[in-house]
């Protein structure tokens, strides 16, 4: 337990540093009679139990949606690399997206455009948090990927943002490959989207990354 100052005082800053909002978590846990089953948090002082709970529960220290969201709402420049084989970038050309709030702000739209192999290219994504699973969820539809097919997504938040997984059908009567996308915001001026083809068999390889930067 965190009964030494120093260490009260060093995972304070570690969890700082990784983004979570200790207000949010202290009026969310400190009155609850338990920390995930573990220890009661009236036998600690209540932000010590805190501390506690979110050092041993990853998905406590990962950024609150909404303050995820309003990170991402923005225009945005930046690279974006293809990957066909593994290892082997065969296309790198210039990216414009737009995220912005709909509805009220119940889900963010991220629209782009770029081109590949010389060809435009397009496509846009919603993006929601439910609230009821506390799952990230994502439709993508993208002019060159999905050809006519619209993708659904969804998975956990991250340390700095959030990934889903989805799958798509390369023909019939034939196994379905997995698409991983993790978003991660570092700071409020950067985003980082990164998709990986996943193998029916579970192999991964890099597929697409956009290194966005903030214009606006």
């Amino acid at each position: 337990m965190f009964t030494k100052p120093s260490r009260l005082v060093e995972t304070t800053y570690l969890l700082i540093d990784l983004g979570c909002d200790l207000r949010y978590a202290f009026k969310q846990y400190a009155h609850r009679p338990s920390i995930g089953g573990r220890i009661a948090s009236t036998a600690l002082p209540p932000l010590e139990g805190v501390l506690f709970f979110l050092v041993l529960d990853p998905r406590r220290l990962a950024m609150p949606h909404k303050l995820l969201f309003a990170k991402m709402k923005g225009k945005w420049e930046g690279t974006c690399r293809t990957w066909f084989q593994p290892g082997k970038i065969a296309d790198e050309s210039p990216i414009r997206g737009e995220i912005t709030a709909v509805l009220g702000g119940s889900f963010l739209r991220h629209a782009y455009e770029s081109s590949i192999q010389g060809k435009p290219r397009s496509g846009e994504e919603l993006i929601a948090f439910n609230v009821i699973l506390q799952t990230f969820q994502c439709s993508w539809i993208d002019d060159f990927h999905m050809n006519e097919a619209i993708m659904f997504s969804q998975g956990p938040t991250s340390k700095h943002g959030f990934c889903v997984f989805g799958e798509y059908d390369v023909a019939v009567n034939h196994p379905k490959w997995g698409w991983k996308t993790e978003f991660e915001s570092h700071d409020d001026d950067h985003l980082m989207i990164t998709a990986y083809n996943v193998h029916p068999e579970g192999m991964e390889a890099k597929a697409v990354e956009t290194i966005y930067h903030r214009v606006h």
